[in-house]
């Protein structure tokens, strides 16, 4: 045990124990014998930390000594036996378990915190502990990308305060929602389990939100049970949505809840006018701005207009200067589709409106898909459009108040063969997953487009997909249809940056989400696909997307402190 990993308020060793997790303290209530030095230490909380009380014997005898300060933590506790727990280590198709390492291992854990909105951590904390033998962390990695994509943190309980009962407990579990292989999860969790086991520790103890179903179910699979253990926290504002009624907003979309979380964070009013459709309305210092998810009465008539129609849109930001792919309109001469196919070698086929990736075909080579594609399209819209396909990647970049907040590719999804399941079985796997990394908003339609990319790479749906295979099963690498989103805003190229704004200026919008297609984010090249009037800022995260849409609306909202530094920062620029 050493004093960073471990802090003993009294001098006993084994009295008013808890470590420092970096994300805040854990407080080990089973070693205090008062409610007072519990109470004094949770109010002792720094900022932007998130401080715990577990093994809380009488909750209600805390909590009553302090009602304003503290709430009982509305989980429930799962326990794991591990002179029972049988090992058991299932095949991690991708990715491999190891101890975090370096750095950058610390950087990429303290960004799935931040994509699963979890409080974050000192990089050069988890760094330095990274040999500690009370706070045990274990990252996934992907074996092809070498990406992080999950993580969990363990506590030894005997090496933090001499526990006589010999436990440990798991915290922090989290995989990175853009992750494509599955039971990464379930693999930390094991290999957590197993290391306590091979220490000797009796049971390994986690604490979970009592409507987690997806996780309750995981770890009654693995032989967790429930035990009567409380957590106790502080009133603050990380821990806001814990302990007051938020029914209502809990109907938002993640589109709309983001920027709800925000404006609460900021004491905005919020009242909420149509919650299915992610209508609400902002109050603060007698302004009021009527939204619905990122559009909001500021984005005029005119430019929902222009982006509203992709043959308008591109005209005007063609006229701005801004690359755009050679276009025909879809008239029924088949004549003229096909000598548009014959020069280009493959085309886009898209409806004139539309939105979140319907009705689009990419990649269309034929008379006969275009024909197809087409008929598909004027579900959607009428009015289709037949695009030059430009090879290369889907690069969303967010433009607010005409400067870049956040810049992501956005890939198709794809199935990794495991040599037993169908393709079929697979892209029904992956959708679950997508789902519910997303809340709902991403998942794979088994339809005419999906069997097509299958059989343009050379398969069946039922075909069973060799071990370690890849197959791209969308044209589209839109969210709504199962893509992934990869964030690049630090290596942006300026180029982009610059016309993305543009685009952004000509069409006059506050908000929006400008799509190029791009060979390499870090290169100049790109052509104009399309501008969205409401753009999805949750899917940017880290990036503070939401921060600086609220910025727009409210900027006397902002901390006085944070406009000096922002406005220092516009000066120099």
């Amino acid at each position: 045990m050493t004093s960073n990993d471990t802090q003993t308020i009294h001098e006993a060793p084994n009295a008013n124990a808890s470590v420092d997790c970096g994300w805040g303290h854990l407080f080990f209530g089973q070693t205090f014998e008062q409610a007072e030095p519990l109470i004094h230490s949770l109010a002792e909380e720094g900022p932007d930390r998130r401080d715990i009380a577990f093994y809380v014997r009488d909750p209600h005898v805390l909590i009553g000594q302090a009602p304003q300060e503290l709430f009982l933590d509305p989980s429930h506790t799962y326990r794991l036996d591990l002179a029972s727990y049988q090992p058991s280590r299932p095949r991690q198709s991708g990715f491999t378990i190891r101890r975090l390492s370096s750095l950058m291992d610390a950087q990429a854990i303290n960004r799935i915190y931040q994509s699963r909105r979890m409080v974050m951590v000192d990089p050069n904390f988890l760094k330095d502990r990274r040999n500690s033998e009370t706070l045990i962390h274990y990252v996934a990695e992907d074996r092809q990308t070498r990406q992080i994509v999950g993580t969990v943190t363990g506590i030894d309980h005997s090496q933090a305060f001499n526990d006589p009962e010999n436990g440990s407990s798991l915290w922090c579990l989290a995989v990175d929602p853009q992750a494509r292989h599955p039971a990464i999860g379930e693999a930390l969790v094991r290999r957590l389990a197993e290391y306590f086991q091979a220490q000797g520790r009796a049971y390994m103890d986690l604490s979970v939100m009592h409507d987690n179903a997806p996780a309750i179910a995981l770890y009654e699979r693995l032989g967790f049970y429930r035990v009567p253990m409380f957590a106790v926290k502080r009133r603050n504002q990380i821990n806001e949505q814990l302990f007051t009624s938020n029914e209502d907003f809990a109907a938002l979309n993640p589109y709309a809840r983001i920027i709800v979380d925000e404006a609460h964070r900021r004491n905005i009013l919020v009242e909420l006018t149509d919650a299915d459709g992610g209508f609400f309305r902002l109050t603060f210092g007698g302004r009021t701005v009527r939204c619905r998810e990122s559009l909001t009465e500021l984005t005029s008539a005119v430019a929902m207009s222009i982006c509203d129609d992709k043959a308008v849109t591109r005209r005007v930001v063609q006229a701005a200067g801004v690359v755009v792919p050679e276009q025909i309109v879809a008239t029924g001469d088949e004549d003229e589709i096909e000598l548009f196919i014959r020069k280009h070698g493959a085309i886009v086929v898209k409806p004139a409106r539309g939105e979140q990736g319907r009705g689009i075909a990419v990649g269309v080579e034929t008379l006969e898909h275009a024909r197809a594609a087409i008929t598909n399209a004027r579900k959607q819209c009428d009015n289709v459009l037949l695009e030059a396909c430009f090879t290369g990647e889907d690069l969303r970049l967010v433009v607010i108040d005409f400067r870049l907040v956040a810049a992501a590719l956005r890939r198709p999804p794809v199935v990794i063969g495991d040599g037993k399941h169908t393709i079929r079985r697979l892209i029904e796997q992956q959708s679950r997953r997508r789902a519910a990394a997303t809340g709902g908003e991403s998942r794979i339609p088994l339809d005419d487009e999906t069997t097509r990319a299958v059989r343009k790479a050379g398969y069946e749906l039922n075909t069973v997909l060799p071990e370690g295979v890849e197959v791209k099963v969308r044209g589209t690498a839109n969210l709504h249809t199962g893509g992934t989103i990869h964030d690049v805003t630090a290596m942006v190229h300026p180029r982009l940056v610059e016309a993305a704004i543009t685009a952004a200026r000509a069409i006059d919008i506050p908000v929006s989400g400008i799509d190029f297609m791009v060979k390499d984010p870090t290169q100049p090249d790109y052509v104009f696909i399309e501008a969205n009037e409401r753009p999805g800022l949750a899917n940017h995260e880290p990036q503070p997307t939401a921060e600086r849409f609220v910025d727009l609306l409210f900027p006397l909202s902002v901390p006085a402190s944070a406009r000096q530094v922002r406005q220092r920062k516009l000066e120099g620029e």
